[in-house]
């Protein structure tokens, strides 16, 4: 099996997923998983997709995450995981992971902050005198 690749991004983070086959080694930013993600629900969330197709040690991955914190990195490397394994096998895997809302790129972005209040949507008190 060739190199596979896909791109996922959720908030300002972008995560580049190269999906080989191998035995489930997962190295994010030349890092293995459990020293990039501390959380266990970080690391959840990055492994669903494998759980969710029954190929948790069917695939080796290499990622490149850059911006945004962890949640966010987390949910980006997990759309790439997720386009990539459609790559690998589009009617076997597609189903399971379109119903789990996993292809779904979460388009939610931080509101810019307008000029003259403190942020996007707060004022300034208000003083009547």
């Amino acid at each position: 099996m060739e190199v596979i690749n896909a791109l996922g991004r959720r908030k300002s983070a972008v995560a580049r997923v190269y999906l080989s086959s191998g035995k489930g080694n997962i190295t994010i930013n030349d890092r293995p998983l459990e020293v990039y993600f501390k959380e266990g629900t970080l690391q959840y969330i990055v492994k669903q997709a494998f759980e969710l197709t029954g190929t948790l040690g069917q695939f080796d991955l290499k990622a490149n995450i850059d911006g945004g914190g962890t949640k966010g990195q987390a949910e980006a490397l997990r759309l790439a995981i997720a386009r990539a394994l459609c790559k690998v096998d589009t009617e076997a895997y597609r189903s399971v992971l379109k119903t789990n809302g996993l292809l779904t790129r979460d388009a939610r972005e931080v509101e810019r902050k307008k000029p003259g209040q403190p942020g996007a949507r707060r004022r300034f008190q208000f003083s009547k005198r």
